[in-house]
């Protein structure tokens, strides 16, 4: 049986790794060592936000007034957040391409055509784009040229986006297994069965992998052989990527518990039960896990003993995972809003209402909070009021999170 899952559902890894390394956030903040005219020295001053929508163009934006900057079209859906490197963007399209834009102008560069949809997330490293298709496939491509540098075929679809570590890429398919794959050939070095579909997005600490499935399991997997360490079993699917801290993996279940386990051993260390799905990834800020659910609630956990410090009840489900900064938890509901919390208490701080569900993670920086919205609008709120900056509006669904460029001047 194959199963495609909500887009909500599916949670890109670029905001963690960029800003809270593989907690399952939806947006990132790219900084350039570009100098900007009139910005002080040490200082970081944003330029562009760039975001995809389900009206089949991705756009840039101008980060402090909204205006558009250039959109590109392409021939379906922009499901994948965007990801930046060495001044081009690169996305996947619902049109089954790849593509590669110059990240100031959106000029095309090159597109690459697979066999399907491309949901997955690209990720860029070292002169090469590794991205997956629903066409089964993982592919290598020349980050400059497009040129296919290899393909590794699966026996089914793949939602998971690809993490690389070590010279080594992993990737979960919905044929029920973890890959690794060299990075530089794709060969295949190892394979993990699970029970069913992978469509978490491996985290990798140390030596370890750390993924969930649809089996109703977290594994720990030895990196380099692809060795079970560890599995511990949940009582519903496994569709988040877990969050690791420390020496402890924290990760939410469709049996409505969130979980702490022994990183080493696999070891409960404690669980917490909400009262609906959990398929949001954990974030863990100064000692506290914050987590939504489909109860409705987002809370607060005491990552040590999983005691809970506070909750606080939306009118509807909760699919974004949270953004905590400065005292601040960020966090979007289906019932249209987006919040702004006390991260020590639980207040609200404020609340902003879209017209549509809110299905997203936001991205914060320099004070203003950037988001897309089901309604088709991209928001700019500033963090600490929720007044409206600006909004603008794409011609569909906007549900992935964007990804943000900076530029630094020493």
């Amino acid at each position: 049986m194959h199963l495609t899952l909500p887009s909500k559902f599916r949670l890109p890894l670029l905001f963690l790794v960029a800003l809270v390394l593989l907690s399952g956030l939806l947006a990132a903040v790219l900084l350039t060592q570009q100098a900007m005219p009139g910005a002080a020295a040490g200082t970081t001053q944003l330029t562009v936000v760039y975001v995809g929508s389900f009206d089949r163009n991705l756009y840039a934006l101008n980060a402090r007034t909204g205006a558009k900057i250039w959109s590109f079209p392409t021939g379906g859906s922009a499901f994948s957040s965007p990801t930046l490197a060495g001044g081009m963007v690169y996305f996947g399209s619902g049109d089954g391409n790849v593509y590669a834009l110059d990240a100031r102008t959106g000029a095309k560069i090159w597109n690459f055509l697979t066999g399907s949809a491309v949901i997955s997330s690209p990720t860029v490293a070292d002169g090469t784009v590794y991205i997956a298709s629903q066409d089964d496939n993982v592919y290598a491509l020349n980050a400059r040229t497009g040129a296919r540098i290899w393909n590794f075929s699966t026996r089914s679809s793949i939602e998971s986006s690809p993490t690389v570590a070590g010279n080594v890429v992993y990737i979960g398919s919905d044929d029920h297994n973890v890959y690794a794959l060299n990075a530089r050939s794709g060969a295949k070095i190892w394979k993990f069965s699970t029970g069913f579909l992978v469509e978490s997005s491996p985290t990798v600490a140390g030596n370890v992998v750390y993924v969930g499935s649809g089996d109703q399991n977290v594994y720990a997997l030895n990196a380099r052989t692809g060795a079970e360490i560890w599995k511990f079993r949940t009582g519903g699917e496994v569709f988040s990527s877990p969050t690791v801290a420390g020496n402890v993996v924290y990760v939410g279940s469709g049996d409505q518990n969130v979980y702490a386990l022994n990183a080493r051993t696999g070891a409960k260390i404690w669980k917490f039960r909400t009262g609906g799905e959990v398929f949001s990834s954990p974030t863990v800020a100064g000692n506290v896990v914050y987590v939504g659910s489909g109860d409705q609630n987002v809370y607060a956990l005491n990552a040590r003993t999983g005691a809970k410090i506070w909750k606080f009840r939306t009118v509807d489900e909760v699919f974004s995972s949270p953004t905590v900064v400065d005292g601040a938890v960020y966090i979007g509901s289906e019932d249209n809003n987006v919040y702004a919390l006390n991260a020590r208490t639980g207040a609200e701080i404020w609340n902003y209402l879209t017209g549509d569900e809110v299905s997203s993670s936001p991205a914060v920086a320099n004070g203003v909070l950037y988001i897309g919205s089901m309604d088709g609008n991209v928001y700019a709120l500033n963090a600490r009021t929720g007044a409206k900056i600006w909004n603008f509006p794409t011609g569909a669904t906007v549900d992935s999170s964007p990804t943000l460029q900076a530029r630094q001047r020493p």
